[in-house]
């Protein structure tokens, strides 16, 4: 008998769990679904109002990048800028679509070509597209979140 009592005692004093309070516990548990979650995709992709919110994620996200790469075309389709020499690089933007869907440049790659033969080239394309319209921002776990995109900006004056 007394070698069963020791046995419990030992099974006792051994669970850690019983001297946790409830709010440790619960914070364990949280913090165990915070290293599960895959902090580096989305459960939504951005959409603008033509994309189908109820389509699969590869989809929305199609559409967004056709839709964005289409939005970026008209913002310059009415650009003049003049260079002496014939241009063919490609730029890559960097833009932010924050959880109320907001959308904003965050960096112009840098060009020195391009930023000697048009010196206010990233100002104007900053510009233009800082004023981009809204769109439905990504949503992670049920939660709007910001996202982070990169598109080429193809500079060309050949023919």
């Amino acid at each position: 008998m007394r070698k069963l009592f020791y046995v419990g005692l030992l099974f006792v004093l051994g669970s850690c769990e019983l001297f946790q309070s409830r709010e440790e516990r619960t914070a364990d548990r949280v913090q165990e679904q915070l290293l599960d979650i895959n902090w580096n995709d989305v459960d939504a992709y951005p959409l603008f109002d033509d994309c189908d919110e109820s389509a699969t994620k590869e989809v929305q996200r199609n559409c967004f990048i056709t839709h964005m790469a289409d939005y970026f075309s008209t913002v310059f389709i009415d650009a003049k800028f003049e260079v002496e020499e014939d241009v063919n690089e490609t730029l890559h933007v960097d833009f932010k679509i924050d959880e109320h869907g907001f959308i904003s440049v965050l960096e112009i790659g840098e060009n020195a070509r391009i930023n000697t033969l048009l010196p206010n080239f990233n100002e104007e394309v900053s510009n233009r597209l800082n004023d981009l319209t809204t769109v439905a921002p990504a949503i992670k776990q049920g939660t709007p979140v910001s996202m982070k995109f990169r598109l080429p900006l193809l500079l060309n004056t050949q023919n």
